[in-house]
């Protein structure tokens, strides 16, 4: 088994090990009310590529956390990132109506719905982290850990981009006004997930900031290539309405910098996350296996 193949079957089992969490952590869709609940598990069970919650799973298993230490993080980080996919959809944000192959929230459900699932996924990430029981070292990394995920999904993470993201429509934009917006709304997510990962395993500041070093060049070339892919990528691969942003006017990599520049922009973000754990004190063979699919990625 080559070492992408390696990579891409713990992947699998990641993903499966979180769905099968999420169906017991989501109430059942028949609970009251169930259109609220049918919503909730709508968007966030059985979709996506669970990039977020490998990257949970690979620091933490590199760091000596077992699986089922991570699994409560994982599905925390997961239903944020839901969260913010039905908020981003509906037609005050982007006004999208595809979402991962199937009809945004909002158009399965209504609008109303699709708000009130939004805001319970984010509620529960929070709630499993303070109820999990799963073998986390103790209350003060629990801690870190809401603080950590809070923090990435407030005014300075994803609510913050997605601010700079809605007032930059039709306006030109600077590489660097790019930068500051997508290490909000896109890195600060992928952050978390790292940082939360390793605090199910230590509190060490030297790691932690190895960590955050990969983490950071990694989260921003996750959007580059996400610009270059909604460019040029069709609807039917990405899941999602292929070329939305041209068609809403908004500036991305892609469209300042163009297709090639904005591929070596990625390739060099990929290189210096790599570079960024040399010399690690822990394994980092999944780790570096993430990045390399960050910039192959094809949806």
């Amino acid at each position: 088994m080559s070492h992408s193949q390696f990579v891409d079957s713990l992947w699998a089992q990641w993903r499966e090990r979180v769905d099968q969490r999420l169906d017991k952590l989501i109430p059942t869709a028949d609970t009251t009310p169930a259109n609220l609940h049918q919503a909730m598990r709508y968007a966030s069970i059985g979709a996506g590529k669970r990039y977020r919650a490998a990257l949970v799973y690979a620091s933490g298993t590199a760091l000596g956390s077992p699986e089922i230490a991570l699994d409560d993080a994982a599905c925390a980080v997961e239903l944020v990132h839901a969260f913010s996919l039905v908020h981003d959809d509906l037609p005050a944000m982007d006004d999208d109506d595809l979402r991962r192959g199937k009809a945004s929230c909002h158009r399965a459900f209504d609008e109303a719905t699709a708000i009130l699932a939004g805001d319970a996924l984010q509620t529960l990430a929070f709630e499993i982290l303070c109820a999990s029981d799963s073998a986390t070292p103790g209350p003060e990394h629990q801690l870190l850990m809401l603080q950590t995920l809070a923090s990435a999904a407030g005014s300075q993470g994803l609510a913050g981009g997605q601010t700079i993201d809605l007032g930059l429509v039709a306006q030109d934009a600077s590489v660097e006004t790019l930068i500051t917006m997508h290490r909000l709304k896109t890195g600060a997510l992928i952050e978390a997930a790292i940082q939360m990962g390793a605090l199910t395993a230590t509190r060490e500041p030297t790691v932690l900031c190895q960590l955050a070093d990969y983490a950071r060049p990694l989260g921003l070339a996750f959007q580059v290539i996400d610009d270059i892919l909604d460019g040029t990528v069709d609807t039917q691969t990405l899941g999602k309405p292929a070329g939305a942003d041209r068609d809403k006017h908004k500036p991305t990599f892609l469209s300042v910098l163009g297709e090639s520049e904005s591929r070596r922009y990625a390739q060099s973000l990929g290189e210096e996350a790599i570079m960024a754990l040399d010399g690690a004190p822990f394994e980092t063979a999944v780790l570096i296996g993430l990045a390399h699919f960050t910039l192959k990625r094809s949806h």
